[in-house]
């Protein structure tokens, strides 16, 4: 990297309260897993500037969002592991269901 940039971070954090508060919910940027999030955690990854794959799953359902971060720039997501009316479906007549996995991205935040 050109000397006078700076890195970009990624930061994902579950702490919604419309997350059912289950399962471990692992993150990767760009194939490498870099956390796994329970509920009420987050994690924060320095990138180089540029595009990035960002993954989260709960081992049975996944979401992938592409980032494209300018040097110093900070993309916050929310991740949700929640339940529909489905999942209590599955879970009433087999004992297990499906949770689901959302992804959101909120407002870009500039580094300090």
């Amino acid at each position: 990297m050109p000397s006078g940039q700076s890195k970009a971070r990624i930061t994902v954090v579950r702490r919604s309260p419309r997350d059912i508060g289950q399962r471990q919910m692992v993150v990767s940027v760009d194939g490498k897993t870099v956390a796994t999030l329970l509920h009420g955690d987050e994690v924060t990854h320095e990138v180089d500037p540029g595009v990035h794959r960002l993954r989260v799953h709960n081992t049975l359902v996944w979401k992938t969002v592409t980032v494209d971060l300018a040097p110093g720039e900070q993309a916050r997501f929310t991740t949700i592991n929640h339940a529909t009316w489905g999942t209590y479906l599955m879970v009433s007549l087999l004992g297990v269901g499906p949770l689901y996995v959302v992804l959101e991205r909120e407002d870009r935040i500039p580094n300090p």
